[in-house]
């Protein structure tokens, strides 16, 4: 026992003296990091950018002519003398805000012929039920969804702006009348995403009740699918593809998203930088310092790529990996840079494949920006206390990454979809 226990102690003094992990350092999320303090000094602009005016309003409203009347330096009447436009600039105002509501009266009575009471039929888009109008609806779906509007919040909102008395139970209802166009919209992107060769992935935690569940993105060019799942194994993305199997994919390193490229996978370098500088902290001065030079150069290609022929391509490629070879055959002197080299072993053939291929990213960064606005969410509303609210979410934000991916304003994309429009396709 006392053996055991001096081991034990050795083992986490050795850990004391382990490096902290930071953002730059490792794959924590950018909020877990503390920024230096430093003195609040102001920098004087070294070369200050030529001013410029800003743009006026591609169709105002209404145009003012304004004519001069008289000379502002002598009085003379100047009204009828030919007069150019010498200064123009825009004046904005917002009206009142003002709902437009619609009272509907159905009107009846009884039959002569049959005796039988009859009621006049609910107008087209005006059947009961539906509290608020489709403009209305993707306003508020709008607000709560791209800023994290809560409930409450949206119905103060809506007594303050609008003057008008809506529950949250009404908003909620809402929300929820929405499942059917937004889970159509997010199939038929799922569908376009699932005849690409190409599919990047990634994945964060999400709250839904009391247990923690996983939203995951599935992305490429103009379309990008979001999954809320309880799970984070491979199960979510064999039931994402159904089957299909893309050329290419590009992730992290999770296991659970690697295998699934019928031809080459390319992992995340940017994460893997990280790692490799974590080894550099807690000392391996042998193996990864060279590493890090290695995959910088790569990223660098990378940025090229356009400038270069294919052959040139997979020239660095080939080089690239004969280096990487030569660099495996150090050994490092800590157990950091140990454990860095036998995860390279495990993924050295994926580090590459971007180089001679220029539809692949050297880094999974295309993931990350995709599901950042599903991480403020959760930050601001505490996430899902009902399933179908995080199912819809995910749909939600299927449609509206898409639409930011193809040009197309969020609300605009909402308003499509509660219509039953498909978002259109770049070509």
């Amino acid at each position: 026992m006392i053996a055991s226990l001096t081991k034990r102690i050795a083992e986490l003094e050795a850990r004391l003296g382990l490096p902290p992990k930071t953002p730059d350092n490792s794959s924590l999320p950018p909020s877990h990091g503390h920024k230096a303090k430093g003195e609040m000094t102001s920098k004087p602009k070294s070369n200050p950018h030529k001013g410029s005016a800003r743009a006026l309003h591609e169709s105002p409203t209404r145009t003012l002519d304004v004519m001069a009347d008289a000379c502002p330096h002598c009085a003379t009447d100047v009204s009828g003398v030919a007069q150019v436009p010498l200064h123009r600039y825009d004046r904005i105002e917002l009206p009142e805000i003002k709902p437009e509501v619609t009272r509907v009266v159905l009107h009846g009575g009884m039959c002569p012929c049959c005796a039988n009471r009859f009621k006049a039929p609910a107008p087209v888009g005006l059947e009961p039920g539906a509290l608020l109008g489709a403009n209305a609806r993707a306003f508020f779906i709008y607000l709560r969804v791209v800023h994290a509007v809560s409930f409450e919040r949206l119905a103060k909102l809506a007594s303050d702006l609008f003057g008008l008395a809506i529950s949250e139970g009404a908003l909620v209802n809402m929300l929820a009348g929405g499942k059917e166009a937004f889970a159509k919209a997010a199939a038929a992107i799922r569908a376009r995403l699932l005849c690409s060769s190409i599919l990047e992935s990634d994945e964060t935690s999400m709250r839904v009740g009391k247990q923690t569940w996983w939203n995951w993105v599935f992305h490429h060019a103009d379309s990008a699918c979001f999954l809320i799942e309880p799970s984070r194994g491979k199960d979510v993305v064999e039931a994402f593809l159904d089957g299909h199997r893309p050329d290419y994919w590009v992730s992290d390193r999770l296991a659970a998203q690697m295998g699934w490229a019928k031809k080459e996978h390319q992992v995340c370098l940017a994460h893997l930088l990280r790692d490799v500088q974590y080894a550099i902290d807690a000392g391996d001065s042998v193996f990864a310092p060279p590493l890090r030079a290695l995959l910088q150069k790569a990223c660098a290609i990378g940025r090229r790529r356009e400038q270069l022929a294919d052959t040139t391509l997979r020239s660095h490629e080939r080089k690239l990996d004969d280096a990487l070879d030569k660099l495996l055959q150090l050994t490092p002197t800590t157990a950091e840079g140990r454990k860095l080299v036998g995860a390279i072993k495990r993924f050295r053939q994926h580090f590459f494949v971007f180089v001679a291929n220029r539809d692949l990213p050297a880094t999974n960064n295309g993931s990350e920006r995709a599901i950042r606005p599903a991480v403020t969410f959760r930050k601001v509303t505490n996430c899902f206390r009902s399933i179908w609210g995080a199912k819809l979410y995910a749909d939600i934000r299927s449609v509206l990454e898409t639409a930011r991916r193809r040009g197309i304003g969020a609300l605009h994309a909402i308003r499509l979809t509660l219509a039953g429009i498909p978002l259109p396709a770049t070509a």
